[in-house]
């Protein structure tokens, strides 16, 4: 009996022990911890579903303490208070903004502050009763609310004007009726009008393709992932024309070639296929969903293009910039080349364009893979 009494009274320790700490996690979580706190009252004019005691409160994203207890107010029944416990040391100011933010997969809701203006002055409270910060008017309604309500004007709007729109649309099917019982006399009158204007039919120019670099001399190829991010280009490089550029820094389209894709899509697969080409990296890509990669190239376009004068040759420049999967940037670098032209022809211009681009490919593949062995998690370097 003795025997039995002790492990009993063990028992009821060890629970009493663990319920003790299961509480005392709970009050660390929802009330803050332990310290000094500075409490609020918010008013919402909106219903807060799911806002309940202990919800996180942030302020510009960081959690700064927790909501003490939510109810409404008696006098306004369109009304609900939620009083909240944060760090003393956050600048919540008259001008602070109050939403309702979701956090996570579970979607929980939470308390959102936006800090405002650094010299705006503190809340003031009144005798007895926290500093007041009112939400917006739509704070607090959900994406079904609005959802719903959208649909409502929507649906409003095509009751009032059913009519017109049945009107217009049998306009438009005798309209397609007329023109397919007279589909070869509008046909002939289009033609006889491209013609008039001289827009008729016209050949597509010859089409060149940007050529990749071999980038040979490298070896101990790495186990890092590297994506080869969407290039960003003026709205000039944004296009598939091969374009020279005058002596008053005006740009012009050479009239019987272009490039096979636009240039900004063609830079990145022929960069991607450079890096192929050097075997270095464990894999080289587009961004695509399913990889994660350890860092992202992002490569810009800042000259692409044929120089005549004085004498004819290509000039590339391309900047490129590493980034990690934490977002910070690793590296940076300008890459320009030049190559000679014979002349400012289609084929001879494309030529100088393919190994000055070669030359900026081939330099970009070096150093982006130096930099990766510089900092990638395992630490290794090379010599390249």
């Amino acid at each position: 009996m003795e025997t039995r009494a002790r492990y009993a009274l063990i028992g009821a320790f060890v629970l009493a022990c663990i319920l003790a700490g299961f509480g005392f996690v709970y009050w660390i979580t929802n009330s803050g911890g332990i310290g000094a706190r500075a409490v609020y009252a918010i008013r919402f004019e909106q219903p807060v579903s799911g806002v309940l005691p202990g919800a996180s409160v942030l302020f510009n994203g960081v959690r700064v303490g927790a909501v003490s207890s939510i109810g409404l107010d008696p006098a306004q029944p369109k009304h609900v208070t939620a009083i909240i416990s944060v760090d003393p040391t956050t600048p919540i100011r008259a001008d602070t903004q109050v939403d309702i933010a979701f956090q996570g997969l579970t979607g929980a809701p939470a308390v959102a502050l936006r800090g405002g203006a650094a010299d705006a002055p503190k809340l003031a409270a009144k005798a007895g009763e926290p500093p007041l910060l009112v939400a917006g008017a739509d704070v607090g309604r959900s994406l079904t609310e609005a959802a719903r309500e959208t649909l409502r004007r929507v649906d409003t709007v095509i009751d009032e004007n059913a009519k017109p729109l049945n009107t217009t649309i049998e306009g438009a099917a005798a309209f397609a009726d007329m023109l397919g019982k007279n589909s070869k006399r509008v046909e002939g009158l289009l033609g006889g009008l491209e013609n008039l204007i001289g827009t008729g039919k016209k050949e597509t120019p010859p089409t060149f393709d940007l050529m990749a670099a071999s980038v040979p001399g490298l070896d101990r190829p790495m186990a890092a992932q590297v994506v080869v991010g969407e290039v960003s280009a003026v709205l000039v490089f944004d296009t598939q024309r091969i374009l020279t550029r005058t002596a008053a820094g005006t740009f012009v389209p050479l009239t019987d070639a272009q490039w096979s894709d636009n240039l900004p899509r063609l830079v990145q697969a022929k960069l991607v296929q450079s890096f192929e080409n050097a075997q270095q990296l464990a894999e080289v890509s587009r961004p695509i969903e399913q990889l994660t990669p350890q860092f992202r190239l992002e490569i810009g376009i800042r000259a692409f293009q044929i120089v005549p004068e004085p004498q004819p040759h290509a000039a590339v420049e391309l900047t490129a910039r590493l980034v990690s999967d934490k977002g910070s940037v690793t590296a940076a670098k300008l890459f320009s080349a030049s190559a000679p032209a014979k002349s400012a022809m289609p084929a001879d211009a494309v030529d100088a364009l393919n190994r000055a681009f070669a030359q900026v490919a081939e330099a970009t593949v070096r150093w982006t893979a130096g930099a990766v062995a510089e900092n990638a998690p395992d630490g290794r370097k090379k010599d390249l």
